[in-house]
């Protein structure tokens, strides 16, 4: 079976051979649509509702779905991505990128962790439990994810929320397994914050520092207030927010001149002890602190920490994982962001996927039984949501 073939009516209950399926249809961000096909075709076929929402507000159109069965509540939803990461030389892949190909017990492709491998399984667990006799089963699938992420699941939100379109609780299948699936979901996500600093001077040459002003010093003391302390020390569900230096600039590429501009960039991860512009202010107080002048610019595309409290929902997740695994999952809120940070916005929301060991590398794989167990745990899901919400 090609990219270009229907998925046939047996391979639809089978999470592996979607899985497999949308791997070969090969979707690098944000050119996703020959996945997002796959996905419709099989949504509409069984009675879904299905929105295909195009957005370019970023300079380059982006498909994007929005599918539902049913049209009361309670509204479950589960979301991801079809689009992956580029596949860096596939000549160093050893089974091809998109082949799609079983080897060795484990599903070899790009997308196969990250997170098509999730998407096969959240699909054929849905379509193996039909319509809910009262409430919703819903997909909000982007081609955006592993690009800029403005017009993706950010975009579907603000549509749904304007149609006033309800959903109620959403599972998000992003990779949460450190080692073993059943190691640990997600209830929240620290929020990021990215900035830089610039310092100006006056150029001129070393030999005569008296006919120059060198920012680099100025810029040293401002960091070193930026980080002489930590932001704090954790919380109840949250890590310590960490501030990190990622880039140094100044200079004109040679060692006889005092540059006229030096700057820094960094970006903090942080928790519940600050809101952004919470955190804004006290990076400011910090700096101001050097009594040194200069300027920052803090960057677009910031995210607020946010965090799903533990309930029934949380318990619902926590239980099918046990359930199929034998393990309690670990609640974590660990990690970079994910579309969560969007979701969140509308209804509360939970990650749990498969193991990320591979995602992103060369050779990206996860074994058939994860995918087979993962399935088995979204209808697990699905079946205890209603039986406890509807």
């Amino acid at each position: 079976m090609t990219s270009t073939d229907p998925v046939k009516s047996a391979d639809a209950l089978d999470p592996v051979a979607l899985a497999a399926a949308l791997i070969r249809a090969p979707s690098v961000t944000p050119n996703a649509q020959a996945a997002l096909d796959i996905v419709a075709g099989l949504l509409a076929g069984a009675g879904y509702r299905v929105e295909r929402l195009t957005f370019d507000t970023g300079g380059v159109s982006v498909v994007n779905l929005y599918a539902r069965i049913g049209e009361e509540g309670p509204n479950l939803c589960f979301a991801g991505h079809v689009d992956v990461v580029p596949v860096g030389d596939a000549a160093h892949w050893t089974h091809g990128p998109f082949s799609g190909e079983i080897a060795d017990g484990r599903l070899h492709g790009r997308g196969a962790v990250d997170m098509k491998g999730a998407v096969g399984a959240f699909l054929a667990a849905a379509l193996r439990f039909g319509r809910p006799q009262k409430g919703s089963l819903s997909f909000l699938i982007t081609g955006d994810e592993e690009g800029p992420a403005l017009d993706g699941t950010v975009k579907v939100v603000e549509w749904l929320a304007a149609k006033g379109e309800t959903i109620d609780h959403c599972v998000l299948g992003e990779p949460t397994n450190p080692a073993v699936l059943g190691d640990a979901f997600k209830i929240g996500r620290r929020g990021s914050l990215s900035g830089i600093v610039t310092v100006k001077g006056v150029q001129g040459h070393v030999a005569y520092p008296h006919l120059a002003d060198n920012p680099v010093p100025r810029l040293l003391r401002l960091l070193s207030a930026l980080i002489a302390q930590p932001l704090d020390a954790g919380s109840d569900f949250f890590p310590s927010s960490n501030l990190e230096l990622v880039a140094m600039n100044a200079g004109a590429g040679v060692f006889n001149v005092i540059p006229e501009t030096a700057t820094a960039r960094f970006n903090v991860r942080f928790n519940d002890h600050f809101s952004l512009e919470g955190l804004k202010a006290e990076i400011r107080r910090r700096l101001d602190s050097a009594g040194e002048p200069y300027e920052i610019a803090f960057q677009a595309g910031a995210s607020e920490s946010f965090m799903t409290a533990p309930g029934p929902f949380v318990d619902i997740v926590a239980d099918a994982v046990e359930a199929v695994t034998g393990r309690r999952p670990e609640p974590s809120t660990s990690g970079g962001t994910s579309d969560a940070r969007f979701i969140k916005n509308l209804c509360p929301v939970v990650e749990f996927g498969l193991v990320g060991q591979t995602m992103h590398k060369v050779d990206e794989a996860t074994p058939v039984r994860d995918i087979e167990d993962l399935c088995a745990i979204y209808s697990q899901i699905i079946t205890r949501y209603f039986a406890h919400f509807a």
